[in-house]
């Protein structure tokens, strides 16, 4: 926690201390509306992953607009959304370990609860926990649809796993657990419907051979910010776990529009500002590392394309800047990040803004929950 807050309500946006993480609410609003539109009409819910925000206002924004619940990645996080009042929670990861799967049967005493498998030793130690406690829990396989992470192959070991779950109450066989991490940064629309037709034929197979079994599949979930429409019109979706659309990061803006996708808006943002300009064509910032996350590349520079973020140290950030630039010491900017899921677990609160003025500060409460 840092000594002092970098901005409180009412405060005009130019007096808001750097860095610090801001919001933009009438664009992050913007997005909350634009995602209800695009599913309006569909036999399709949203199930918002949570793990792009960590914060519970938001979370309680999204349900109010409709969604179903959130998911999560791991039981930690989830425990922070399920102690604020969530009442539906899928941690859509494997969940390995007694004590993990003890704080998991805990939180399905007070709320609906939900885990992916993809072992069988997953699914054994699960009921046991779930039989020791009384707690029912549901429980999705997960298939490799191409994102080469977690998931078994399409086909006979999904049914297998899928008739293992069923027949160890209080285990309940929820359905199939479909997410294409990678599709969603395929630079073109075509790139990105070919990976998502490749995922609803891997699901196609693997629900006809559980349902030869005689179970039904309730649920195929899945889905990003980058091609929840490919999966909303596939006809074998019915769940989605979008949760990048209500902030929007550089690394999707470098994406190309399908002619029908969404254009969601950049919502968040680095507050930084000039410390030092020593050369022409340079200025360091305050917000490196520590402030914005680069796994998915260098963040830019909101409305000055001029100026280029080009490396960053642990508390610096530079910049390359034109010679004639007057760009000056202690001048504010606004950075759009990378990714938007690890820059959010930097800090403490989002400062949200509208307008000239901060209007409430919202704690980032699942930040650091990696147990």
């Amino acid at each position: 926690m840092t000594p002092w807050k970098a901005a409180h309500p009412a405060d005009l946006v130019n007096a808001i201390d750097t860095p610090a993480l801001v919001l933009d609410l009438d664009a992050f609003e913007r997005n909350l509306q634009r995602m209800v539109d695009a599913l309006k009409g569909h036999p399709v819910r949203l199930r918002a992953h949570a793990k792009s925000h960590k914060c519970p206002d938001i979370a309680r924004r999204q349900i109010a607009l409709g969604a179903i619940g959130i998911c999560c990645q791991k039981v930690s996080e989830a425990a922070v959304f399920v102690e604020a009042g969530i009442n539906d929670v899928l941690v859509t990861n494997q969940v390995v370990g007694t004590a993990k799967l003890m704080h998991l049967a805990d939180l399905a005493r007070r709320a609906r609860m939900g885990v992916l498998v993809d072992d069988t030793l997953q699914v054994l130690a699960l009921a046991d926990v779930a039989r020791s406690q009384g707690v029912a829990i549901d429980v999705y396989v997960e298939i490799d649809v191409g994102g080469r992470r977690c998931g078994v192959a399409p086909g006979a070991d999904v049914a297998r796993l899928a008739r293992l779950i069923a027949d160890r109450p209080p285990l309940r066989f929820a359905g199939l657990q479909c997410y294409h991490g990678p599709a969603q940064h395929k630079r073109t629309a075509l790139e990105r419907e070919q990976a998502i037709a490749q995922a609803c034929e891997a699901a196609r197979i693997s629900r006809s051979l559980i349902e030869a079994d005689g179970l039904q599949v309730e649920r195929i979930t899945g889905a990003g910010t980058g091609t929840f429409l490919l999966e909303r019109d596939s006809g074998v979706f019915n769940e989605i776990q979008a949760g990048s659309y209500i902030f929007m990061d550089r690394d999707y803006g470098d994406n190309q529009p399908g002619a029908q996708d969404v254009r969601f808006e950049h919502a968040l943002f680095v507050r930084s500002a000039v410390l030092s300009r020593t050369q022409p064509t340079r200025a360091v910032l305050d917000a490196g590392l520590k402030a914005s996350s680069i796994d998915s590349g260098m963040p830019t520079v909101w409305q000055r394309p001029e100026l280029k973020y080009v490396k960053a140290a642990d508390d610096h950030g530079v910049l390359e800047v034109p010679a004639d630039s007057s760009l000056a010491l202690g001048d504010a900017l606004m950075l759009v990040p990378g990714h938007c899921d690890p820059t959010v677990n930097l800090y403490d609160e989002l400062v949200c803004i509208r307008g000239d003025r901060v209007e409430a500060i919202w704690p980032i409460a699942a930040r650091g929950a990696l147990l």
